[in-house]
């Protein structure tokens, strides 16, 4: 039996208790993958982070992302989430760039701390790309529980955006639509796309009117499944939905920042920082940012 020690993070929010909670267990060397499934499964919070030596000498470490039931290519909250905790150990909290190792591929971090919070930022490994979309964007709001009238706002359509992880983003009315979402499971398997074999797609949905006055968009993300459960903050679908702001908002050559409120209906209240950078009318590169704040610290006997 080896111990190794963990660290619970609560991400994308400065308050404990709020945002996403994340689990980094910082010593994996020895643990094989049904071993880091089996803790992640234990942990059962929406992701756990599993620290490893990296491949290349010049990076910090490498990074593996579990949910309760597989491993995931690239996760935001994981991201940031981990990227405070190497950077508070190695007494790095002020300021840091280093690169994680993930499996999508190599992640650039950037750290820093302002006002007693702890920020981090990464850089995108892969830009949204647009993904065909076959069902009814009708029959999309149906499994929301929404109706046609409901579904769409200004020139924003249903559509389908992957960042490394697929996301269907659908814009709803205002933020009384966004409250009322409640997922279908049986509607949303028929029509919704796959991500593998094992799992679907999961809905993004989104809306202009926020309850903060310096947020941009307020937005759900249900994961499906049996049971269905909300995530309080997904990076990687902040990230998938920069493809849906650059088709349908066509932001201006420059750089744009925008935070994305989440998780305010679950009392989880989070604030992920979107940062576009445009050049000749396209994405040239983008960035997810937010806090995050250490909530406790334990061992695992394992």
């Amino acid at each position: 039996m080896q111990t190794r020690n963990y660290l619970l993070y609560d991400v994308f929010t400065t308050e404990r208790l709020a945002g996403n909670p994340l689990a980094v267990v910082l010593d994996s060397r020895g643990l094989d993958t049904p071993a880091m499934q089996a803790i992640a499964r234990e942990f059962n919070l929406s992701e756990s982070v599993f620290v490893l030596s990296p491949d290349n000498p010049k990076h910090r470490n490498r990074i593996r992302i579990f949910t309760p039931d597989y491993e995931m290519p690239f996760a935001g909250h994981p991201t940031v989430g981990a990227a405070i905790a190497l950077a508070e150990l190695a007494g790095e909290g002020d300021a840091g760039i280093f690169v994680l190792e993930e499996n999508i591929g190599p992640v650039r971090c950037a750290v820093s701390r302002h006002d007693g919070a702890t920020f981090a930022e990464f850089d995108l490994a892969k830009l949204p790309e647009p993904l065909k979309l076959e069902a009814d964007p009708q029959a999309i709001g149906a499994a929301l529980g929404l109706a046609p009238h409901e579904i769409g706002f200004e020139n924003h359509l249903v559509s389908f955006w992957s960042a490394g992880v697929p996301y269907v983003t659908i814009p709803v009315a205002n933020l009384e639509a966004a409250a009322r979402i409640k997922l279908d499971n049986q509607a949303w398997s028929e029509l919704a796309p796959r991500k593998s074999e094992w799992a679907f797609a999961s809905p993004y949905v989104y809306c202009r009117q926020t309850v903060n006055h310096d947020s941009a968009f307020h937005v759900r993300m249900i994961v499906p499944g049996t049971p269905s459960y909300e995530d309080p903050a997904t990076g990687s679908a902040a990230a998938a939905f920069a493809g849906a702001i650059m088709h349908f908002d066509a932001p201006t050559d420059g750089i744009s920042q925008l935070w994305i409120e989440q998780g305010l209906e679950m009392g989880r209240p989070s604030r992920i920082r979107l940062e576009l950078t445009v050049e000749g009318g396209k994405l040239a590169s983008a960035r997810i940012g937010g806090h995050a704040v250490k909530v406790a610290e334990g061992r695992l006997f394992v």
